[in-house]
């Protein structure tokens, strides 16, 4: 089987050279039929003209920058393979792995993660941030990996084809690929310090993680029934007025206290106007589920200029 390797770079060019040569080299020991693909998300340093420099590597230079989502989405959609193996561009990543990947999926699995058991990060701020995010994905996904955030992983073609990603969703392709009635599992993975660059995720990426759960629980349970979630707050909030009005008229009949004299009526009408707002939006998300993004063919990246490619 084919194999496309998708690597995002931003920024990376004194990693580009020795993570190409050291690619080539896995696929040159284990005769793999492969393309490498690199993703230039907007760089503004020298990994462009270096890549173009590559024999064998096949560009997509981006406008600007998009994010990794954005970059892994675009590799997926011009990947040629019947395998798509993601990898960072900043070396932190081995390719030597490849094989044990592939050797796990020809076991069975449809998506074989890879587990930075010995993570060369900052313990700090990164690895405890991403083990509480891992630990939140797994929970409320009910795909349990140790390792959501680590790029190397090996997908067969036909379980993420129709995947669309957004925003920072990258991390849940298999989570994703899951919900297709994919097999996941993982296998520990080498780790490497950074050596050249910078990192470009902080701490603050827990907080990202935590607001794309809400996302990803929402679509898992409810999109294709959104009036479910805003319907459902409606009716509460319905109740909360039907209960604030019968506490109104308690008082006034039982405690000969004038509407005027508690905040009792001004809840009554927050309240149920709140209802019919929340049952409205429950009403608009429904059509929106109609029309959603795949039925218009968009994209979430503009593409300046590719090598290697028929496509244009």
């Amino acid at each position: 089987m084919k194999l496309s390797i998708i690597i995002p770079v931003y920024n990376e060019e004194g990693n580009i050279e020795k993570l190409h040569h050291a690619v080539q080299q896995v696929i040159k020991e284990n005769s793999y039929d492969a393309e490498v693909i690199f993703i230039d998300d907007g760089s503004k340093d020298k990994t462009v003209p270096i890549i173009k420099s590559l024999d064998g590597a096949k560009l997509i230079q981006f406008r600007k920058n998009f994010g990794q989502t954005a970059a892994m989405s675009a590799g997926i959609d011009f990947a040629t393979g019947d395998i798509i193996i993601p990898i960072d561009g900043d070396l932190q990543n081995d390719p030597k792995d490849i094989p044990k990947l592939l050797a796990k999926l020809e076991e069975g699995y449809d998506v074989v993660s890879g587990w930075r058991k010995d993570r060369k990060d900052n313990a700090i701020k990164r690895n405890l941030p991403s083990r509480i995010a891992n630990g939140l994905i797994s929970k409320i996904s009910g795909v349990h990996l140790h390792d959501y955030g680590c790029s190397l992983k090996a997908y067969r073609r036909d379980v993420i084809k129709d995947v669309k990603l957004y925003g920072e969703m990258h991390r849940f392709i298999p989570v994703y690929a899951n919900w297709m009635g994919g097999k996941v599992t993982e296998v520990p993975v080498t780790h490497h310090p950074r050596i050249h660059g910078e990192s470009k995720y902080g701490i603050n990426r827990t907080f990202k993680v935590v607001l794309d759960l809400i996302v990803i629980k929402f679509l898992q349970k409810y999109a294709q029934k959104s009036i479910h979630v805003f319907g459902g707050f409606g009716l509460l909030s319905f109740l909360f007025s039907f209960i604030s009005a019968l506490v109104m008229f308690y008082y006034k009949v039982f405690g000969n206290k004038s509407f005027i004299q508690t905040p009792l009526p001004i809840m009554v009408v927050f309240f149920f106007l709140t209802g019919i707002i929340l049952v409205m939006m429950g009403l608009i998300a429904e059509m929106q589920n109609r029309t959603y993004y795949e039925s218009q063919g968009k994209k979430v990246y503009l593409v300046k200029e590719t090598k290697g490619f028929d496509i244009q």
